[in-house]
């Protein structure tokens, strides 16, 4: 499959809540990698992925991200955060405009795979809503 995505479109045609912490539209779902753009709605708790590395470009908002054992740093748009898999992170969003991203997982990254710190802080139900393009 090839494709051509307006990621300002698919971020503005986010909801203005949600249930869950993000929601996210599945752009590609390959095992090679999977993209997404996701907007997030809350702070969402220290967590990692077990299977995959992540990088980040941020689209829109600002959110202090904190990774492994950095302090947190400011990030807004036109910032790539990259880390690898096993790697704990969060995001604490600054004011009031949406947080949105454009995720590359390597290899894809199944909506289930989250692994919170504190395993009360949520679930895979509570992380996320995917929704998909194709």
């Amino acid at each position: 499959m090839s494709a051509f995505f307006d990621i300002q479109a698919i971020a503005q045609n986010f909801p203005d809540h949600a249930d869950t912490m993000l929601i996210d539209t599945r752009l590609t779902d390959e095992v090679e990698a999977s993209s997404r753009v996701f907007r997030v709605y809350t702070k969402v708790p220290p967590h990692y992925h077990a299977t995959c590395d992540e990088y980040l470009f941020v689209v829109a908002g600002r959110a202090f991200f904190s990774m492994g054992t950095m302090a947190p740093v400011e990030v807004g748009p036109g910032h790539l955060v990259f880390f690898k898999k096993g790697i704990v992170h969060a995001i604490d969003p600054i004011g009031s405009d949406p947080l949105v991203f454009l995720s590359v997982d390597t290899p894809r990254r199944d909506p289930k795979d989250i692994t919170f710190v504190n395993p009360a802080d949520g679930t895979p139900e509570t992380f996320i809503e995917t929704r998909r393009l194709y």
